[in-house]
Formats: C-alpha cells, sequence, structure tokens
C-alpha cells in the first residue's frame, strides 16, 4: 500500500484537497479531526490535558480557545502539549493504516497539518504540499470568526515555512487556480503514484508536471 502524506500551512487549501480526495475514492485519515475526538467529552487527551494545564479543560472537554490562549501566554509549554497529543494520534493512525493494509487498499492519505514539523514525512512514500501565495493565505485565514493577524502570525511562526514544505515536497497542488485545477491535479498524482513500480520508496518519481512542483 501507498502511504502518502498531505500537508500545507494554514489557509493554504489543504482540508478542500482531502476532500477532493475522499471523491476520488481515496481513504484519508485526518489528524485534526482525530485531535477533535481525543477532546471531547471521554477523549483520551482530557485527563491527561486537565493535568498538565489547569484550567483548560470545562464540562468535561478540553476547551480548545482556553488552550490556545495559555500556549500563546506560554509558548514554551507547547512541547508540553505536544508530548501528550502526538502519542495518541499516532496510534489512531497506525489503527487507520493497519485496517487499510488488511483491506489490501492500493493508497491511503494522511492529511497532518505539521507532518514536516513531527517527522511524519518518514512513515510516508510521497508527501503532497497544498500552497498559495502569501496574500491568499492570509486572507483565507482572516476571515474566520476569532482570527486575528496576531494569532495568524503566531501560528505561522510554529509551522514550517510553504516555501521550505514545497521544497521538501513530492508534488505540491497550487490551490488559488480553483477548484477543477486542484481536482485534475490530485487525480494525475494519484495516477502517477499509483502507476509507480516501488511503492515503498520515497521520492518514487522526480518527473514534472501539471501539479507537481
Amino acid at each position: 500500500m501507498i502511504v502518502v502524506g498531505l500537508t500545507g500551512s494554514i489557509g493554504m487549501g489543504k482540508s478542500n484537497a482531502a476532500r477532493v480526495l475522499r471523491f476520488l475514492g481515496v481513504p484519508v485519515y485526518d489528524a485534526d479531526a482525530e485531535v477533535h475526538r481525543i477532546y471531547a467529552p471521554g477523549g483520551a487527551a482530557v485527563e491527561p490535558i486537565a493535568r498538565a494545564f489547569p484550567g483548560a479543560v470545562r464540562d468535561g472537554a478540553v476547551d480548545r480557545v482556553r488552550l490556545s490562549e495559555m500556549l500563546r501566554a506560554d509558548p514554551a509549554a507547547v512541547p508540553r502539549l505536544e508530548r501528550i497529543v502526538h502519542p495518541l494520534v499516532r496510534r489512531i493512525q497506525e489503527r487507520f493504516l493497519r485496517s487499510l493494509r488488511l483491506r489490501r487498499a492500493p493508497i491511503a492519505v494522511l492529511d497532518i497539518p505539521l507532518l514536516f514539523e513531527t517527522g511524519g514525512e518518514k512513515r510516508c512514500d510521497a508527501v503532497i504540499v497544498v500552497s498559495a501565495p502569501a496574500y491568499i493565505q492570509r486572507q483565507r485565514v482572516l476571515r474566520r470568526p476569532g482570527m486575528s493577524a496576531a494569532k495568524l502570525d503566531l501560528l505561522l511562526g510554529r509551522q514550517t515555512p510553504d516555501a521550505e514544505k514545497r521544497r521538501r515536497a513530492d508534488f505540491v497542488v497550487h490551490t488559488n487556480r480553483g477548484y477543477r485545477e486542484t481536482l485534475l491535479a490530485l487525480r494525475r498524482i494519484l495516477a502517477k503514484l499509483q502507476g509507480a513500480n516501488r511503492p515503498r520508496q520515497r521520492k518514487i518519481h522526480r518527473s514534472r508536471g501539471a501539479g507537481e512542483k
């Protein structure tokens, strides 16, 4: 089975790309959705976060707004949160891949915002990065409720820069060109990946075309 990482900085169109991949019939693991689940009442992260971040849990669930405020006030606490969350979502991810291997699925996508930041690309056969011009990225993100320029800058400061992600990617999809172009680019990438002769080797292709770097 070919394991593909899907990543991109905030506001670059990764969620839309994941929806397109599902439309094309590809199973997609959504790291953000899993984090929401383990933060919800009864979720595996609730108790350890309550111990590590007193006041971040309300009504039996992690208050993401309050937790975000704590991290902005104390950026050094981010690794403490990562030590709680990353192992939990990694186990969920491993179950996802194991079930697909048992079903002999030809390809699976791991939608992980911090793929490069966590070393997740090492577990992938290829990586797709979604990208858009910085001014479009800022327009998209600043339209979100509760978002501010300061908060956006803080989030971007924790992420690998877009240029570096594109440099390290196997494929780059430019999401500012419209839904149809995103669909066509991802369809071409899937065809190329599924036609590769050595699916378990990183950097399994080097030719460039539409939808690639």
